[in-house]
């Protein structure tokens, strides 16, 4: 069986007794006073000046001790489970900036056009489940682009899902928004993470105390590059990445005691002749991999290991798509979670292009087929029809009316990449062009939902106000 362990017992006490060291002696700012008093009250050392709260080793062991006691017990988990497949990609939760012109062939820095074309190409794709935020806004300021984002979803889409707030001071904007349309949960907030190395800065550390405040789990994240955020190495690494996370935990709950812990873990490494970084190199991958079995061996607490979305390719295509693959296969491989693939991103997740999500939607389909149940019936297994064909005297499976009946359903039928395979630059070629055609095809087809005007005019009323308010 493959052994998914990576690290032995006397490597976790190893990194465990580091990272009591580096919370200790170093601590984390945090930028946000409201943060260190609680921390100071739960029993952390706390100099105002600097902003800074460090952590007695015997807080931090009395608090890992507490959560290992509230995680369920694992059970038996000898590797086995059954395989389920991702799920549908949508556009939802985007972070791209720059957005990539299959028709040109060229990469921009997001407009209000752009996403206005990806509003109608996520409505056409999936409109039930609703199309959200892509940071594509850019000739909008700042303190308005989640507004205006909503804004359009409102004008372009038949089911708005949301944007994406970095800002607290949005929210009240955007809760109105809300209530003028009737509807819920149309904002989420942004990750909460420290700028590595245990730097939590005010922005972020205002959208921490908020979140909690509104009920919202203390689930917070390291995405950071190994080299630059945090040591070259897997080790320090994992040290540092381990420290951030209990940090936040401990200042989680002691904000909000009891609240469900989370997190998740993206690291990338960067190749240091050229500045180039990489979420999916087998050298990231064991990263993020490492602190999650560091942190579940010694907290008991289970944190994400990056996805399968974040190819550092700069073009769409087959090979951006493959590699995503093979991250998420390995990450499935050593967590027994298959993470999804769609995204559509390009540049480690700088750049949306539609033909990748397109091509990247097509592959996941096909992995359906690895998830049980399989099919096995009487019609299926075709009995009869294996007595007939026999030895292939008078012909092959090819002939009969099984093949027929069935070939749709028990076959991959790729419309876009095909299965022809890879036969050089010409093939890639076909494909892209096939692609984009299609997402032509899609946008085209794209008929404008009905649209309450009235409600229209009081959300950009409402836009308008913020713009006066938050950009002065």
């Amino acid at each position: 069986m493959f052994d998914r362990s990576l690290l032995n017992d006397a490597q976790v006490t190893q990194l465990t007794d580091a990272v009591l060291t580096v919370l200790d002696e170093l601590g984390a700012v945090y930028q946000n006073e409201e943060i260190l008093k609680a921390l100071e009250a739960a029993g952390a050392r706390v100099d105002y000046g600097r902003e800074v709260a460090t952590f007695p080793p015997e807080l931090v062991c009395r608090f890992v001790e507490d959560v290992r006691r509230e995680q369920p017990s694992p059970g038996e988990d000898d590797g086995h489970r059954a395989f389920v497949a991702p799920g549908a990609g949508r556009l939802f939760h985007q972070l791209s900036q720059y957005y990539y012109d299959g028709a040109e062939r060229e990469r921009r820095l997001g407009n209000c056009a752009d996403y206005i074309q990806l509003l109608k190409f996520g409505e056409v794709v999936h409109r039930d489940a609703g199309v959200g935020h892509c940071l594509l806004l850019a000739d909008v300021p700042a303190p308005l682009e989640p507004l205006m984002a909503t804004l359009l979803q409102f004008e372009h889409v038949t089911r708005p899902a949301g944007a994406y707030v970095q800002d607290v001071r949005q929210i009240d904007y955007l809760v109105e928004m809300e209530e003028l349309a009737g509807v819920e949960g149309l904002h989420w907030l942004a990750n909460v993470g420290f700028s590595s190395p245990l730097r939590l800065g005010r922005e972020v550390a205002e959208r921490f105390v908020c979140a909690l405040k509104r009920g919202r789990p203390n689930s917070v994240y390291v995405m950071t590059v190994s080299g630059a955020g945090t040591p070259v190495t897997v080790a320090g690494t994992a040290v540092v990445a381990a420290a951030e996370l209990l940090a936040n935990w401990i200042a989680g709950r002691a904000l909000k005691p009891g609240v469900p812990l989370g997190g998740g873990v993206w690291i990338a490494t960067m190749d240091m002749r050229n500045g180039e970084s990489s979420y999916s190199a087998a050298d990231a991958v064991v990263r993020n991999l490492a602190v999650r079995e560091f942190l579940r061996r010694w907290t008991g607490t289970v944190v994400g290991a990056g996805g399968g979305g974040y190819s550092p390719a700069k073009t769409p295509g087959l090979y951006a798509l493959l590699e995503n693959a093979y991250t998420a296969m390995t990450l499935a491989a050593y967590t027994g979670s298959h993470p999804g693939v769609v995204a559509g991103h390009l540049d480690g997740g700088l750049t949306i292009s539609p033909v990748q999500f397109l091509l990247e939607t097509e592959f996941t389909e096909s992995l359906a087929h690895l998830a049980p149940p399989l099919e096995i019936s009487e019609e299926t297994i075709g009995l009869d029809t294996i007595l007939s064909v026999a030895h292939a005297e008078q012909g092959d499976y090819l002939q009969t009316e099984h093949t027929l009946r069935h070939f749709r359903s028990a076959l991959c039928l790729p419309e876009l990449a095909g299965r022809a395979g890879w036969t050089g630059r010409d093939s890639e070629e076909q494909v892209l062009r096939r692609t984009q055609r299609k997402v032509d095809e899609l946008i085209a087809s794209y008929r404008k939902p009905d649209v309450d005007e009235g409600l229209l005019g009081k959300l950009r009323a409402v836009v308008e106000r913020a713009r006066t308010e938050l950009c002065g």
